[in-house]
């Protein structure tokens, strides 16, 4: 399916969820926040809540520094 992420239109699995979609990109091993059309997804409904076809999708992965 096609969404776009960060503002490019990505193919990524069918019926992937948050959780499924950080790690798809490589972002698994540290914190994000994602938006999905607009609406913050709690971290804690990142293993159950699906991406849909189409849907608008904002990562942003922290990285510490010093």
């Amino acid at each position: 399916m096609q969404i776009t992420i960060n503002g490019s239109l990505r193919d990524v699995p069918d019926h992937v969820t948050v959780r499924e979609l950080v790690a798809y990109l490589g972002l698994g091993n540290g914190p994000v926040a994602v938006e999905i059309n607009r609406e913050i997804i709690p971290r804690a409904d990142h293993a159950t809540r699906k991406v849909s076809n189409g849907d608008a999708v904002e990562v942003v992965h922290f990285v510490g520094g010093g």
